[in-house]
């Protein structure tokens, strides 16, 4: 027998999102997946190969480098992880380019929940953002009881973002209902933290699940969704993205409610980023190129576009030696 959800704020407003989605008709979240249409898999993928292509000139590049780097999520998420390092980590967060005041701080820092305290300390007076995976990150298999204890934990000890991954085995397995609800309830033990939901895609297995997912979390309440926690490959690609990215430009169209995206997992190059932004401003438009709506998930991207900004300015690269390591 099903279990009557406790009604709160973050349920009431899903509810809401799933009868906007569903065309005004009430319903079970069945109805929200069964107006899902089906990706045209070579369709996308001739989009983003013909994309990939386009001509960025000078200025147009510096300026995307520039945003890259304000769109970036500066990461570290390792078993050897230690406050020294997460305060190289924060000190890079700040001044990406020490000397140099015309590079931008990136957007946050994104890092395991017990160590929120000392990236927090360490960021104190400048804008990055403290961003924490949670909802026992990567795999998500633990009981939902202690995911919601450890976001209320991690948002206590002050993060303000919130990176937490969908249940892939309920997901798989067909039980939506169950990812939904773990969403909503998430969402709710946010409080003021936004809610990134990642979904792995990588485990998903086609397009159509990638978009069934978004879908789902975006319905759910998620204030951005992410494609991949880093651990499984493939990770983010760019066709994976663009079906993302449909997903929210249909959803907010059906809903009025704007979704970030965060593609995550082996972006490591200049070039690569200049083209994920290419894709978005094609699909999205000028108002998704900022931050608040789109976030690079990078361990290792920053020093490449650091070195690209380099050259455009000099016209030649600078050794991987002059800047300070991620």
């Amino acid at each position: 027998m099903a279990v009557r959800q406790p009604d709160t704020i973050s349920r009431e407003r899903a509810s809401e999102l799933v009868r906007a989605w569903a065309g005004g008709r009430p319903g079970p979240l069945g109805s929200v997946l069964g107006r899902q249409t089906a990706v045209d898999q070579v369709g996308v993928e001739l989009r983003v190969e013909t994309l990939k292509r386009r001509s960025i000139k000078k200025a147009s590049k510096v300026w995307a480098l520039d945003l890259a780097i304000r769109m970036m999520d500066l990461t570290t998420l390792e078993g050897r992880d230690t406050p020294g390092k997460i305060r190289a980590l924060c000190a890079k967060a700040i001044h990406p380019q020490p000397g140099d005041p015309s590079i931008p701080s990136v957007a946050a820092v994104c890092l395991y929940p017990t160590l929120i305290p000392e990236a927090k300390d360490a960021l104190r007076g400048s804008t990055v953002k403290v961003a924490s995976v949670a909802t026992a990150f990567p795999s998500g298999q633990t009981f939902r009881d202690i995911k919601v204890a450890e976001v209320k934990e991690a948002v206590a000890a002050g993060a303000d973002e919130i990176d937490m991954v969908i249940d892939r085995g309920a997901f798989l397995s067909g039980d939506y209902a169950t990812v939904f609800d773990e969403v909503v309830e998430i969402k709710d033990a946010c409080a003021d933290a936004h809610l990134k939901v990642i979904l792995e895609t990588g485990e998903l297995g086609t397009f159509d699940q990638v978009r069934r997912a978004s879908i789902l979390a975006m319905a759910a309440g998620a204030d951005f969704i992410k494609t991949s926690t880093g651990k499984v490959q493939p990770a983010a690609t760019l066709p994976v993205t663009l079906v993302m990215l449909e997903a929210i430009r249909d959803f907010e169209k059906a809903t009025g409610r704007a979704v970030g995206m965060k593609p995550a997992g082996g972006i490591r190059t200049a070039k690569e980023a200049v083209q994920y932004l290419v894709v978005l401003y094609e699909t999205l438009g000028p108002r998704w190129m900022t931050p608040d709506r789109f976030r690079f998930g990078a361990s290792t991207l920053l020093n490449d576009v650091l070195m690209q900004i380099e050259k455009e300015r000099t016209g030649r690269y600078q050794d991987p030696d002059h800047f300070t390591i991620d």
